[in-house]
């Protein structure tokens, strides 16, 4: 039975809590029920906490400002084991009631709920972004614009009713009092009576203080001969009212800290929308004008000056925007500004974040849309300004850029930006610089490091070239180059002029500090006196190689030879057994009849020495022993030959190829070479197995290798 109405105590309490949320008191549910029901179900405390949005960090510094200990509720912030009912006492519920997170609070003391910073997820947020700058700034998910509840408040702060203070004396007496402001603005010491406080900052009050505290305490004076001591500080903060209307995304009343200033209200309200004007935020106190915000300082500068702290009753009106343009192109942040009235090309472009790198810096296109007395039948209702940049002369000493705007802050100095005023609705477009396809350039191509195309300029040299590309590489022809130009006639189908020009040795960039190459041998060519060869647009140079210039190529031999290894061919008609002679010869237990050549390259595997494609390694396959291939016949039963019938062996004698090989050359960088296997047969027998089936085909394998293996006793 106890555990019965225990747990319908616990759903009372829950659907309590939920009704209490909506701001209605559940029906036969009194406030002194609903606070028993949470003094004996204190998960439910953890349940509230976790659903106010707030941090545990914010809860603890809420309660330190609310005169409590930041630890009062770490036991309902983390775990999902909760405190016993005996821990949870009308102290906690107090706590939790001067939070804010009171579950129901009767109608004569319903307020507004009070802002948290915390702009929860709305059903816009999946929205593009928006092209007006300083619409998102507002618009994010979740957003905190929390003003510092903790620590001591500003010097110029302003008390009023709904303040908490403390004053605390020390010395002769030891008192400490928690004065809180009324709704007239008194506070009420004891024996001292009320001293009015509304509108002073700290230190005025504190000049009072020792005038009505110096009347009770003889000790309270002015000076170090003083023997009591006292200090006023500020425990809590109110809560002002304030009204955010006009181009907001949710106007209407909100309650926000009296240390909120005019960028918390509108965080606030949702932010601003697209018809906002961002440039002339009006603060209203008592029906009259008292500051006006531009948010442009705040946004592009971090200049809060103008972002006064709010009073009760304020109003912030956020009006429709006025002369707006558009902003495109080689810009660092495109997008749709605002301008005040004067302002010009330059402040738009220095809102705009200044010019890319790749800004032509030439000319700018000012669209702009004509006025209605302008336009009539026939006539475009746009027209396109064509504004050229100039170069701005050099500025005099002490006068700063010397041009029409400072465009240093744009990127671009030494360019003058016109004072031209621009219109509502205008869109200016800062054209970029064409890609290296669209521009005059030169190619090179051949035995450089570099090859590839660069942007011609006037005056441009073949050596400058070759110099871009990084020079020559080895095995360059450095006698002549030849250069293909874009030809004058073209009537007879002529793509092209070629032309031959000279090179020297002064094209070799790569040398050492006295001036001398380093490198491997090549061409004797002219030391210097090539003259200097100036190039056009489009023209396409190629350094040639050297003739029958190459590096050393290798082979690999393997096996039954004297001193295996890998041997570099000394000619391109240097042959097997002249690489078998450098390897010492085979040895007496090599086997050659049975060579075989396996070739990676291209994937063409094993090929055997009847004139299949060569291989990449020549291995000599082992003989069978003979004694074992005798018992292997006896136990299968020898088989007895007719009159003339030759062996196995014989036969393959008698059609085995006498193969002569020819090695081309392995390419020492990158490993590839050549082999052809030409077939000398000692008799031409076309009908032998495999006798001339495939022909070895000068391929390119990588690295050819030559494997002898030995013999068995038999």
């Amino acid at each position: 039975m106890k555990v019965f109405t225990a747990a319908a105590l616990s759903l009372c309490a829950l659907g309590a809590i939920t009704s209490a949320a909506a701001g209605q008191l559940p029906a036969g549910v009194s406030q002194q029920q609903l606070q028993q029901m949470l003094l004996q179900n204190p998960d439910l405390v953890r349940q509230r906490l976790m659903s106010s949005g707030l941090t545990p960090d914010q809860i603890r510094s809420r309660l330190r400002a609310a005169g409590y200990p930041e630890n009062l509720l770490d036991a309902y912030l983390g775990g999902s084991s909760g405190p016993t009912a005996s821990q949870f006492g009308p102290t906690e519920l107090a706590a939790i009631e001067a939070l804010g997170l009171a579950p129901y609070q009767p109608e004569g003391s319903r307020r507004l709920p009070v802002d948290t910073g915390l702009i929860h997820r709305r059903g816009d947020t999946l929205a593009p972004p928006s092209k007006v700058y300083g619409v998102d700034v507002f618009q994010r998910t979740s957003t905190q614009f929390l003003p510092l509840l903790s620590g001591p408040v500003p010097a110029e702060y302003r008390l009023g009713p709904g303040d908490q203070l403390v004053l605390i004396l020390t010395g002769d007496v030891e008192l400490s009092y928690t004065l809180p402001v009324t709704r007239e603005g008194f506070i009420l010491i004891p024996q001292v009576g009320q001293v009015f406080v509304s509108n002073l900052t700290l230190d005025q009050l504190r000049s009072q203080l020792y005038t009505r505290l110096g009347r009770v305490y003889s000790g309270v004076r002015r000076g170090p001969n003083a023997t009591t001591r006292f200090d006023i500080s500020v425990a809590n903060v109110r809560a002002n009212q304030i009204y955010v209307v006009g181009e907001v995304t949710q106007p209407g009343a909100y309650q926000i800290s009296s240390l909120g200033t005019v960028l918390t209200a509108l965080y606030a309200a949702g932010g601003v929308t697209e018809r906002a004007n961002m440039r002339r935020i009006e603060v209203q106190r008592l029906g009259k004008a008292v500051a006006s915000l531009d948010l442009y300082d705040y946004l592009l500068r971090g200049d809060t000056r103008s972002d006064i702290r709010l009073e009760t009753g304020d109003v912030v009106f956020v009006p429709v925007h006025e002369t707006r343009v558009q902003v495109s192109g080689a810009v660092i942040r495109p997008g749709i500004y605002e301008l005040k009235a004067g302002e010009q090309l330059g402040d738009l472009l220095a809102a705009s974040g200044g010019f890319r790198a790749d800004a032509a810096l030439q000319r700018v296109t000012v669209h702009r849309i004509l006025a209605a007395p302008e336009r009539g039948p026939g006539r475009a209702p746009r027209a396109a300004l064509d504004i050229a940049l100039a170069i701005a002369p050099p500025a005099p000493a002490g006068d700063g850029q010397g041009t029409s705007y400072g465009t240093a802050a744009l990127g671009a100095p030494g360019i003058r930006v016109p004072a031209l005023g621009l219109m509502d609705g205008d869109s200016v477009v800062v054209d970029s610089l064409p890609p290296l396809s669209e521009t005059y350039y030169v190619a090179i191509a051949g035995r450089v490091n570099k090859p590839g195309r660069f942007p011609w300029r006037p005056g441009m040299t073949l050596r400058d070239l070759v110099q871009l590309a990084r020079g020559p590489t080895i095995g360059a022809y450095l006698k002549e180059a030849e250069i293909a130009r874009l030809p004058q006639d073209r009537s007879g189908g002529q793509l092209a002029t070629t032309l031959r020009v000279p090179l020297d040795s002064t094209y070799l960039f790569e040398r050492t500090a006295n001036g001398r190459f380093v490198g491997p041998p090549g061409v004797q060519v002219p030391a210097s006196g090539a003259a200097e060869v100036p190039l056009d647009p489009y023209d396409n140079v190629l350094i040639m190689q050297e003739p029958q210039f190459d590096l050393q190529r290798a082979v690999v031999v393997s096996g039954q030879v004297r001193y295996p290894g890998t041997y570099s061919l000394r000619s391109k008609d240097e042959r097997l057994a002249d690489v078998l002679k450098r390897a010492g010869g085979l040895t007496p237990q090599a086997y050659p009849e049975g060579i075989r050549f396996v070739r990676s390259a291209e994937n063409v595997g094993r090929v055997n020495m009847r004139g299949e494609r060569a291989g990449e390694s020549a291995v000599a396959a082992r003989r069978r022993p003979r004694l074992l291939h005798q018992r292997r016949r006896r136990a299968g039963g020898e088989r007895r030959r007719r009159p003339g019938q030759r062996t196995l062996c014989q036969r393959r004698r008698a059609h085995a190829p006498q193969m002569a090989l020819r090695l081309e050359q392995t390419d020492a960088r990158t490993g590839l070479g050549g082999v052809r296997a030409v077939q000398a047969a000692r008799r031409g027998d076309e009908r032998s197995r495999g006798a001339g089936r495939h022909r070895a085909n000068p391929v390119e394998p990588r690295g050819d290798r030559c494997g002898i293996s030995a013999l068995r006793a038999p």
